[in-house]
């Protein structure tokens, strides 16, 4: 018997997906104040907007993945339900390439680009995100499912 599609989309990983970009966003506002703050106290405007634009870059990076897959699993239960999961994901990441490409090469002559703030925003940026997902998994309830697993008595074997 095959779940009905309402009953398998409580089971996807939906809930834990906005949980962890909605935790995410929090942690780059709050990052932005702090690498805008940082930046400027190391090297002025400049500093501040490098840290600025740090954070955002890894921000949006790391978002699309958990949009790709959130906006994939609303086909849950479909028969295509993969084929169309790993097109959505896979579309997601070539954006996400093409994103880095662009931004490097508008980024990479910029006057204004402090290169170290950039870099030291941009990874803990990227590690603060990471931590974000770890504690949201961790303190996810995902629902499970006992059952009675037949033991070798109940399938008949002879006992000598």
């Amino acid at each position: 018997m095959t779940p009905e599609p309402d009953a398998a989309r409580s089971v996807t990983s939906a809930p834990l997906l906005r949980a962890t970009l909605a935790w995410s966003g929090g942690v780059a506002v709050v990052l932005a104040v702090v690498a805008g703050i940082a930046g400027f106290v190391v090297s002025g405007t400049d500093g501040m907007w490098s840290g600025l634009v740090g954070v955002i870059v890894a921000t949006v990076f790391l978002g699309i993945t958990g949009v790709s897959i959130l906006i994939s699993n609303r086909w849950f239960g479909d028969p295509l339900y993969v084929p169309i999961f790993f097109a959505i994901v896979l579309g997601g990441w070539i954006l996400k390439l093409i994103i880095f490409i662009v931004a490097l090469v508008i980024l990479r002559g910029q006057p204004w680009v402090d290169p170290t703030v950039f870099f030291v925003a941009l990874v803990v940026s990227v590690i603060a995100a990471l931590a974000v997902d770890v504690v949201t998994l961790a303190r996810m309830r995902v629902p499970r499912v006992n059952v009675a697993l037949p033991t070798s008595a109940d399938e008949g074997e002879k006992t000598d």
